[in-house]
Order: C-alpha cells, then structure tokens, then sequence
C-alpha cells in the first residue's frame, strides 16, 4: 500500500460516519465525486477535506470534495450479513485448515448429508485442496484441524479484520480518519 499526493483516478470520496471513523475499512468506504457532490447539495453530509480541483457550472463552482462526514449517525452494530465476501474477510482470506489463500472455497465444518447448516457457526473458508480432501466429512474424520472456530462475528470484528488488508492506493488527505501504517510517497 501506497500513500499518493495526487488525487486517485476518479477523484473517490472518503465517507466517514458522524463520528468521523469510515463506514467501513474493507471495501473502503469511498464514493464517486458526483455522489459526493450530490450529498452536499441535498446537506446530507459535510465536507472534511478537498482536492485541489474545481469543478464548474455556469453559476457555480467548488473543490472536489476528498473527505465528507454524514450528518446523521449510521449504527455499525447491527450484526454483519451472511456473505461469501464477509466468511472470508472474517476467516482472514486463507483456508482455515492449511492457511492457503489461493482458490477458496466454502465449506461446511459438520458437512450437509450430516445435517450441518449454511450458518456463520458451520461454514469456513478453506481452499479447494482440503475442501476436497475433507469432503463429505466432519474435521475430526478427514484428521484435519481447525485454525479457528467459525462463529458469527460483529460489525467491530469485520471492521478491525479489514483493516489487515488496506488498498494498494490511500491519498493524503484520507490519512487523518484511517489507522494502517504506511509512507508518504509522490
């Protein structure tokens, strides 16, 4: 990951919650300038930081905004949704059984000719070698173990979780709201 001066392409908008932390880390809570510019117009959300870039109209003209706060508080505690994207975000992008992150799969721990469940307690990330070498097994059958239990996590645990996978390209102005470690380059 990279930190940029110039504006990324497309000129992105950084969307922080009311309490000036992002919506989310991962994907990174970003909006295209016209939504960014539309919000502002309908007083929806206030600018934070701009681009050094103006955009015009015949009786009008402002900077790009690069970071905007909504007005209005969006509780982030409701509980995350049951998704391909989150499982791996939770299971961290690699099979909990060998730690590969290539190829992965879903896979139902109590396997479903067991009677086990597509739930957040019965379903991890695994690659497509061990989901195959376990097969219609539990674990303990295919003499396989668990990294980690499956279980379902918070909204907290997915947002600390994305913040262990930041995008290639941050720009400078966004640095300020987000907690990842990086340097400065042109």
């Amino acid at each position: 990951m990279r930190v940029v001066t110039h504006p990324p392409q497309g000129w992105p908008c950084l969307v922080l919650n009311a309490d000036f932390q992002p919506l989310s880390y991962y994907p990174l809570s970003l909006w295209p300038w016209q939504e960014a510019v539309k919000a502002v117009f309908l007083q929806r959300v206030q600018i934070v930081q701009e681009y050094d870039h103006k955009i015009h109209s015949p009786s009008f003209e402002m900077n790009l905004p690069s970071v905007i706060a909504l007005k209005d508080f969006i509780p982030q505690d409701r509980p995350p949704a049951f998704t391909r994207f989150n499982v791996f975000l939770r299971d961290s992008f690699a099979c909990v059984y060998c730690g590969d992150s290539d190829d992965l799969t879903f896979d139902h721990v109590v396997p479903r000719r067991q009677g086990g469940r597509t739930t957040w307690a019965n379903i991890v990330a695994a690659c497509a070698p061990c989901n195959l070498k376990k097969g219609g097994r539990t674990p303990r059958e295919a003499h396989m173990s668990l990294n980690r239990k499956p279980d379902r996590p918070s909204m907290h645990q997915l947002q600390a979780q994305g913040r262990k996978f930041p995008p290639n390209h941050l720009h400078e102005s966004w640095m300020d709201y987000l907690y990842w470690d990086v340097e400065l380059q042109p």
